[in-house]
């Protein structure tokens, strides 16, 4: 959770007091047992890759879920070794949203406040660019026309707002959620998250954000300089995925307790 209180919690981070804080968020949006299209919606007018996500979803219907047949290039696309044909590398929709209890900062601003790139606050401070899942809230989004493919390393990065307390890496201020990944948009498997303290392992929400495209020019796609927290689909033995669901830990409460997000980014992208 975060809000526009934030930067006065951080002067009394280092005594671990944070008080009062709000939470703030940019969007929200879940579903239950991974059914995409429950929740709130958002009008297609507003959200460019809308139309292209409830397309894959009708052909991976229509085909049994077939990653070639819901392919919008026809047979294979262009992979991320050559970005000027692959100008979608973050979220172009948010396919259903479920808000969670308690603090709901940013949710009026969806779904736009959580597609693009990441507008990151850096080590010592947690962007406002944010929309608040609430307790147990989770989103979907979806990629559209890119999709994430397996290579090697890391192959997608979720960003939340998160900070180093005192400047202590190994003290961050954490809000966790558990990140889901499908190609269909159905079926989702969730990286483990499950770690109550440093460090929280295949978690999202625990590492400080560090590109913003306002800011700097760091790049949100490169894992070795972005911040936020990157995750192999490897670990699940998923070789692509289409949707991402970012789930907050219901089990997390108080300020530390809901999760903010600000973007997810493809590291390894296939295009049309």
């Amino acid at each position: 959770m975060f809000n526009f209180e934030r930067r006065s919690c951080v002067a009394l981070a280092v005594l671990f007091v944070c008080a009062g804080c709000g939470s703030a968020s940019r969007d929200s949006t879940g579903s239950d047992a991974g059914a995409v299209g429950g929740g709130s919606s958002f009008d297609a007018s507003t959200d460019a890759g809308t139309a292209a996500d409830s397309a894959a979803l009708d052909g991976a219907s229509d085909a049994g879920g077939s990653a070639s047949a819901i392919s919008e290039g026809g047979a294979a696309g262009a992979t991320d070794s050559d970005a000027s044909t692959c100008p979608s590398r973050f979220a172009t929709s948010v396919v259903s949203f479920t808000p969670g209890t308690g603090p709901n900062t940013g949710q009026d601003k969806l779904p736009g406040i959580v597609l693009g790139p990441p507008k990151g606050g850096g080590a010592d401070s947690g962007s406002l660019d944010v929309a608040t899942l609430g307790n147990g809230g989770s989103i979907i989004l979806g990629f559209a026309p890119s999709l994430i493919v397996d290579r090697p390393g890391p192959d997608f990065i979720v960003f939340e707002n998160p900070f180093d307390i005192g400047g202590d890496p190994t003290k961050p201020f954490a809000e966790l959620a558990t990140v889901g990944v499908s190609d269909d948009g159905v079926t989702f498997q969730d990286f483990p998250c499950t770690a109550t303290m440093y460090p929280y392992g295949m978690c999202a929400g625990w590492h400080p954000v560090f590109a913003n495209a306002d800011t700097n020019t760091i790049d949100p796609t490169d894992p070795a300089v972005a911040g936020g927290d990157a995750f192999d689909l490897a670990d699940l033995g998923v070789s692509e995925a289409r949707f991402v669901r970012i789930t907050d830990r219901v089990d997390q409460t108080g300020p530390e307790g809901t999760f903010d997000l600000d973007a997810v980014s493809i590291v390894h992208a296939e295009c049309p």
